[in-house]
């Protein structure tokens, strides 16, 4: 079965976003994962977005499957279409958006604990798309800093209270 894709109304692919598109859809033909595959234009990138019921698979435990997904579609563009101008990314049953919001809810709770204690809050290890993703959430929070530290896989963000010098 090959894969659907749906394109949001009024929204017409350029031919380099037509033939990401179709780089997704013959991976997962030949992975044998059926799937629709929808083109999502966000403030950020190009989404290509994945519904399949074998979720599991492409995501992977922690989502591991699904960053190494998103390298290799990444290198197919390139050699197919050449450097792509269009940062793009690969999401599969809106696993990517749940994580994303859970950590923007996990940094606000956590700027709220620093500005109430007047303490410093330290996060666990995170990828350097889980920490911008944090450091982004509490750019509107004046009275807060947040710093990434340590180094690689165990780098984390640390929240702490803005003191004016």
């Amino acid at each position: 079965m090959k894969p659907w894709c749906g394109v949001e109304p009024g929204f017409a692919m350029d031919p380099e976003e037509q033939k990401i598109k179709e780089l997704t859809e013959a991976l997962l033909e030949k992975m044998g994962v059926r799937g629709e595959v929808s083109v999502l234009e966000t403030t950020e990138n190009l989404q290509f977005s994945i519904r399949t019921p074998e979720a599991r698979l492409l995501i992977g435990e922690r989502g591991e499957n699904l960053i190494a997904l998103n390298y290799i579609l990444r290198r197919m563009a390139e050699a197919k279409i050449g450097k792509t101008k269009l940062p793009f990314s690969v999401d599969v049953n809106d696993y990517q958006k749940q994580k994303a919001e859970e950590l923007k809810d996990l940094a606000r709770l956590s700027a709220q604990r620093v500005r109430y204690f007047k303490k410093e809050i330290e996060l666990r290890p995170m990828s350097s798309y889980e920490r911008r993703i944090v450091h982004a959430a509490l750019t509107e929070y004046p009275d807060i800093i947040t710093q990434s530290v340590g180094e690689a896989p165990n780098r984390r963000v640390v929240i702490k209270p803005f003191t004016p010098a």
